[in-house]
């Protein structure tokens, strides 16, 4: 009968370091580290959680505040949106660093207004009441911001993850489908997954699951519950419960992995189809707006200029605004617009 091996001999395999559990081979019965234990590959250490300095200070010196006013609703969204975002910091850190940025914001503030009120009254002369109403609008609007901002932060990285989700799921779907076909266990599919970083954010997913599985000790129905939960794609979230409940009902894998390739396939042409067509109506508009409508102006202008009795220097003052300012910053807005959709599409 074999016996387990020594505690520090069991304790040397295991880690946490991203990326080396994936590695991992199960171990057949009765190897040195037990019946149902996972060899981790050679030199893996522990990856520790670690708060930056500022965080560090932040959390010694607003920590008990943070902990204490944090209530129960604002926990729980806040806890959330760091999940979905795969921000490894406790709520109560991340909130304890919120307060002591806006701490950091309204004193600068208080700076800027100190200094624009010297400078206003002294040089400008401007009234008391002008001086009051811009220095309080800069004291109060950038710790307002700097809260806001940083507050949102976490839900805002969740929806970038969610569309880069989003969008790499009818390719992920065929890898996945192509796996089932080849009657590949839900789980090894999971881990393989996670190894294709072509694949993005639904890799990063996939390796969380793979590490509830081989390093937390999760079943893989469990491991795909949590999965689903802390998803911040809706699809992904679909499609994991469906996993979920195609296995506990007794159903076939295969066939709902078959389904949902061709469902987000697709939905993808649907999607490309939109893009397109959207994309013809930007560049309609950019003829109209940007390049036929200024040039029209400017002729109109300079003609009046030329043959009017008016004024012609607010002509020419006229036609320099619009060709050096309306006409550039209107090319510059249609391409962030066009880029900011390409990058969307994109994989």
């Amino acid at each position: 009968m074999s016996t387990l091996p020594e505690v520090s001999d069991v304790f040397e395999r295991v880690e946490t370091k991203k990326g080396e559990y994936l590695k991992t081979k199960l171990t057949q019965r009765g190897e040195d580290i037990g019946p149902h234990g996972v060899r981790l590959t050679k030199g893996a250490v522990p990856d520790y959680v670690s708060l930056t300095k500022f965080q560090d200070l932040s959390w010694r010196i607003m920590g008990k505040f943070a902990s204490d006013k944090m209530t129960s609703a604002n926990n729980q969204a806040l806890e959330e949106s760091l999940n979905k975002a795969h921000m490894r910091i406790r709520v109560e850190e991340y909130y304890a660093y919120v307060l002591m940025s806006t701490i950091i914001a309204f004193a600068i503030g208080v700076v800027i207004a100190v200094v624009v009120g010297i400078i206003l009254f002294g040089v400008l002369g401007v009234s008391i009441m002008v001086r009051i109403m811009i220095s309080g609008i800069a004291i109060g609007l950038l710790p307002m911001m700097a809260f806001m901002m940083l507050m949102g932060s976490p839900a805002s990285k969740a929806k970038s993850r969610g569309r880069d989700i989003d969008k790499r799921i009818a390719a992920a779907m065929g890898f996945i489908s192509a796996m089932a076909s080849a009657d590949v266990n839900i789980d090894v599919i999971f881990k393989e997954l996670s190894r294709q970083k072509v694949y993005g954010e639904i890799s990063e997913e996939s390796s969380w699951i793979t590490r509830d599985t081989e390093l937390l000790g999760s079943d893989i129905l469990t491991a795909i519950k949590k999965a689903s939960k802390r998803s911040p794609s809706a699809k992904f979230q679909e499609f994991l419960q469906g996993v979920v409940t195609t296995s506990t009902s007794g159903g076939q894998l295969k066939p709902y992995f078959l389904l949902k390739a061709d469902e987000y396939q697709k939905e993808n042409k649907l999607a490309m189809k939109s893009q397109m067509e959207t994309l013809g109506m930007l560049a309609e508009s950019f003829v109209t707006v940007v390049v036929a409508f200024p040039l029209f102006l400017v002729l109109i202008m300079a003609i009046m200029a030329i043959v009017g009795g008016g004024d012609s220097d607010m002509m020419v003052t006229l036609l320099y605004l619009i060709v050096l300012g309306m006409i550039p910053i209107s090319q510059f807005g249609f391409i962030f617009v066009i880029w900011n959709m390409s990058q969307e599409g994109a994989m």
